[in-house]
């Protein structure tokens, strides 16, 4: 059963060693992903699951300890996805290397965000698990995951992560797409009203145009959350660098 669920967007500049000077650009953002992790916390789920936009490299799923870096971005950061949470220095970053478990690959870089984010707050040693779901997978799919996470035995919290559109600018990486604000206001307003099924009618062909990476973990939210009786609030929505990024809570 779902009992809570965090949306938070997950561009590697929200961890400030990556952001450097500019990290004081998305403060806002970061402490609008802290207030959706404490709704997290508060419903006292037995299992947290993290769902993320990943590569082909990144799919399926991740188990507690798997490891992540910002290495790839200039930074010395190693994360955990739960367990001992983050970590700098000369730390192993995880699936690669001699004697590394296969099984332990290492997180893409949503699940890696993610990891920072968790490794910031107090779980209360709940168990954590990644799963990373590949753009292609269509709503269908994505739907019928979400709905597998929800039937599991227990009390299950979800943490989403995932961009709108990155076509908002003229200087966004996807350049300016006028339909990039339109897809971005409605997955905000599916995600403000809890509305399920607006989030598995977004289309799938539109969100890879618009490179919008959200997409396929918000349709597994949806999932998930059918019947669940969940209410959501938005507790952050812009556009800086010309990616929509939108931060919200169900519960």
């Amino acid at each position: 059963m779902l009992v809570a669920a965090a949306v938070c967007p997950c561009p590697p500049l929200l961890v400030p060693e990556v952001a450097a000077g500019a990290a004081p650009e998305l403060d806002a953002a970061r402490a609008a992903c802290a207030d959706a992790l404490g709704v997290l916390a508060a419903a006292r789920p037995d299992r947290l699951v993290v769902v993320g936009p990943a590569g082909e490299d990144g799919r399926g799923p991740h188990p507690e300890g798997a490891r992540g870096s910002f290495r790839g971005f200039g930074v010395d950061l190693d994360v955990r996805l739960g367990g001992n949470g983050n970590g700098n220095g000369n730390g192993d970053s995880g699936g690669s290397g001699a004697g590394a478990d296969p099984a332990r690959r290492a997180l893409p870089s949503s699940l890696a965000v993610a990891a920072w984010l968790l490794g910031r707050t107090e779980r209360s040693g709940v168990p954590v698990e990644g799963l990373g779901v590949g753009e292609p997978l269509d709503a269908g799919r994505c739907v019928r995951t979400g709905e597998g996470i929800a039937a599991r035995p227990g009390r299950t919290a979800l943490l989403v992560m995932g961009d709108g559109s990155a076509c908002r600018t003229v200087k966004a990486p996807g350049y300016l797409d006028e339909r990039a604000a339109d897809f971005d206001a409605e997955a905000a307003r599916a995600l403000a009203a809890a509305d399920v099924s607006a989030l598995e009618a977004l289309d799938a062909e539109l969100a890879y145009e618009l490179k919008a990476s959200g997409r396929a973990p918000w349709q597994v939210l949806a999932g998930a959350a059918r019947g669940a009786g969940l209410n959501g609030t938005l507790l952050y929505e812009d556009a800086p660098y010309g990616v929509g990024y939108l931060v919200a809570a169900w519960s």
